[in-house]
């Protein structure tokens, strides 16, 4: 990690206002957020939170990418998930005062924004647009953990990763005349981590899903073919 080197307040307004609970945010509360602001640079593969340490900062993802993450006893990866630029992470220890809950390294060369947890409590008992817009980012997350840990109880690995296939092309294409190409698509091994399993199980189901024309692989790019068929699997399965 490097402490960024000095950056104007013009500049750093500009650099918060990618992040999406921010996005509706006035000049004047930028401003603030941007005084209270420390700036760090972290490049790929640099751990910038450690799974149960004390640390209380929160922190606003303006440039690159970082993943949240944390090793089973038996020091198998599990992914949670990737932030790109426009997320927050670390406001659970800020609101709880509890040790970290997963490590983030980063997958990029990053630029974060960090400020401390007192400073974090005061923005959202001060501004009630900040507070509205983390309390939805909160109830997203557990929303979307109980989506995840419905699927990994309920369904059978192939159906887990037409679902994650499914959730990218949702959340990261967009959808044309039922087909969508998700672009950096990550690896087979990340994804086996995503889902809990393990490589050959997901290169043997992609293969199935290529071989009925539901997808198309280009490097790593994936084209949806038929996000209509896809779903069809995954809901049926879910409706069972």
């Amino acid at each position: 990690m490097t402490t960024a080197r000095q950056i104007s307040p013009d500049r750093a307004c500009a650099f918060l206002s990618v992040i999406k609970e921010f996005k509706d945010l006035s000049l004047t509360d930028l401003e603030a957020i941007a005084q209270a602001c420390h700036w760090h640079r972290y490049e790929a593969g640099e751990e910038i939170v450690r799974y149960h340490d004390d640390s209380n900062s929160v922190f606003f993802v303006t440039q690159g990418e970082a993943r949240v993450n944390y090793n089973s006893m038996s020091g198998k990866e599990v992914i949670l998930c990737d932030l790109v630029a426009g997320e927050i992470f670390g406001e659970l220890t800020a609101i709880d005062g509890q040790s970290r809950s997963a490590n983030v390294v980063a997958k990029t060369s990053t630029l974060l924004a960090s400020i401390s947890s007192s400073a974090f409590q005061e923005l959202i008992f001060s501004n009630r647009q900040i507070a509205a817009a983390i309390l939805q980012r909160l109830t997203g997350q557990i929303r979307r953990l109980t989506e995840r840990v419905f699927e990994s109880d309920t369904l059978k690995v192939p159906n887990r990763i037409r679902a994650k296939l499914l959730h990218l092309a949702k959340t990261q294409a967009a959808i044309s005349n039922n087909k969508a190409i998700i672009s950096a698509v990550p690896t087979h091994v990340e994804l086996a981590c995503l889902i809990g399993t393990h490589r050959e199980a997901v290169t043997r189901e992609l293969n199935d899903l290529e071989a009925e024309n539901i997808i198309l692989r280009e490097g790593d790019v994936i084209h949806i073919l038929d996000v209509a068929r896809l779903t069809e699997l995954v809901e049926s399965i879910r409706c069972m």
